[in-house]
């Protein structure tokens, strides 16, 4: 079975048991300018064994390997998807703002919550006591059952993470559900991008996304730093090539 199929048989036994999957990644973690991005997409076992995983599933992969056309291609067969009920599939992002101030790991967790949050809270996976006949009217109405569903998240497991899940190593290589959270974050990411381009224009984020080429550098360098930019990930973009003070980079 070719490495992309494999994707499809990852879920079908994680998801085994259980009512749906939800697969999450990230995209603009490592960027020197722009939000991070999160995408989560929820499948169910009707969904993983349907015509369009069987078929079209095994045009999916790491949002990385794929070309933007690919991309484009894949993110909007899961539009149609999400139109027709066959999944669900959120994105959630955090600011430069708040990269600044929780870390770039604080904001990717910030990111990941609220593309969770477009699926089920949190509180839907919180364990409860179900109520019995010595239970008041209140505890009853109050009583939400526990979801049937497992998060799988690309990267080792997050520490103090508000929703229980699991760390998929590789995620966006294994796991079907976990490609299709990262082309989500991607494709979303890089049209963020694209829009930025057009506020913030000779910066080049439209080609590069943000992230810290040759080009950016000199960008920067031309014309200093512009309010999207992430001012630690800057200060070491530009370490050794030119004093960040003397150009007013970080005032």
């Amino acid at each position: 079975m070719p490495q992309r199929r494999q994707l499809r048989a990852f879920d079908l036994k994680q998801i085994e048991g259980l009512g749906g999957l939800i697969g999450v990644d990230e995209a603009g973690r490592g960027a020197l300018a722009g939000p991070v991005v999160a995408g989560a997409v929820l499948v169910t076992k009707e969904f993983l064994e349907g015509h369009w995983a069987v078929t079209r599933g095994g045009r999916v992969n790491d949002s990385k390997q794929l070309t933007p056309e690919q991309r484009a291609e894949i993110f909007a067969d899961i539009e149609q998807l999400m139109l027709e009920g066959r999944l669900h599939a959120t994105f959630g992002e955090a600011s430069v703002d708040e990269i600044e101030t929780a870390n770039i790991l604080g904001a990717t967790k910030l990111a990941m919550r609220r593309a969770l949050e477009g699926i089920y809270p949190a509180s839907a996976f919180a364990k409860q006591v179900e109520p019995d006949l010595f239970s008041s009217m209140e505890e009853v109405r109050a009583f939400q059952p526990q979801v049937s569903c497992r998060i799988l998240i690309d990267g080792l497991p997050l520490r103090g993470f508000v929703y229980p899940h699991t760390g998929v190593v590789r995620g966006d290589a294994r796991s079907l559900c976990v490609a299709m959270a990262s082309i989500v974050a991607k494709v979303t990411r890089d049209r963020m991008m694209e829009e930025l381009e057009t506020r913030y224009p000779g910066y080049g984020f439209a080609r590069h996304k943000g992230y810290g080429t040759d080009e950016h550098r000199d960008a920067v360098i031309r014309l200093g730093r512009c309010p999207c930019h992430r001012g630690l990930f800057l200060r070491k973009l530009m370490r050794g090539w030119v004093n960040p003070a003397q150009l007013g980079l970080f005032e």
